[in-house]
C-alpha cells in the first residue's frame, strides 16, 4: 500500500507599483500561502519588495504602499529563490491569475528564471471561477469574502498577506460543492 501524498495547492497575491507591464511596472508585495488537503495550516511566504522604481499614485491609493516603505526591503532577485522553492510543484491559486502570474513571470524573465507554469503544474484563476458560479457579480474579494460569510478582521495580516488567506477560504468556498 502507497503512503498518502498530500495534494499541495498555494494561494498567491501581489500588490504593484500600478497595472500595466509595458511601462515598468513592478511587482512591491508578495504572499502565497499553503493548503495542505484543502486545509490552511499556516504556513506562508511573505515579503515587501523594493522595485527600484516609483510608484502609481493611483495604485499606492489602493494598496497603501509608499516608496518610502520600501526602500530597505530586499530586491526581488533577493527573494525569488525563497519564492521559488515555496511555490515549485503546487498547484497555484490566485485572484484574476494572468494578472498576477504575468507580473511574476516579468520578475523571473528579468532574472533568468523559469516562469510560473513551468514550477506549477496547475494554475487555477479563482476569478474564473467566481464568474462561472456568479455571472454578473460583483466577484472581487471582498464582495466574495461577504457573499461567503468570510469574516476579514485579523487584525495581525495585512495587504498581500491578508489577501492570500482570504483567498485561500474563497478557493475553497468556491469549490466545496464541485468535490466529491
Amino acid at each position: 500500500m502507497t503512503a498518502h501524498r498530500p495534494m499541495r495547492q498555494v494561494v498567491l497575491d501581489i500588490e504593484t507599483t500600478g497595472l500595466n507591464l509595458a511601462t515598468g511596472d513592478r511587482v512591491i508585495e508578495i504572499a502565497a500561502v499553503e493548503l495542505l488537503d484543502r486545509r490552511i495550516l499556516g504556513k506562508h511566504f511573505h515579503s515587501y519588495i523594493n522595485p527600484e522604481r516609483g510608484i502609481d499614485p493611483g495604485a499606492e491609493a489602493v494598496h497603501g504602499i509608499s516608496s518610502e516603505m520600501l526602500q530597505d526591503k530586499p530586491k526581488f532577485s533577493e527573494v525569488a529563490k525563497l519564492l521559488t522553492d515555496f511555490i515549485e510543484g503546487a498547484e497555484l491559486i490566485a485572484h484574476n491569475a494572468p494578472f498576477d502570474i504575468g507580473f511574476i513571470n516579468k520578475e523571473f524573465s528579468l532574472l533568468g528564471l523559469d516562469h510560473v507554469e513551468e514550477l506549477c503544474p496547475v494554475v487555477v484563476d479563482t476569478l474564473s471561477l467566481a464568474k462561472a458560479q456568479r455571472p454578473g457579480g460583483p466577484n472581487d474579494l471582498s464582495s466574495l469574502c461577504a457573499a461567503f460569510e468570510i469574516k476579514v478582521s485579523r487584525k495581525n495580516l495585512h495587504g498581500a498577506l491578508l489577501d492570500a488567506y482570504l483567498l485561500a477560504e474563497v478557493y475553497l468556498a468556491l469549490t466545496r460543492k464541485t468535490l466529491h
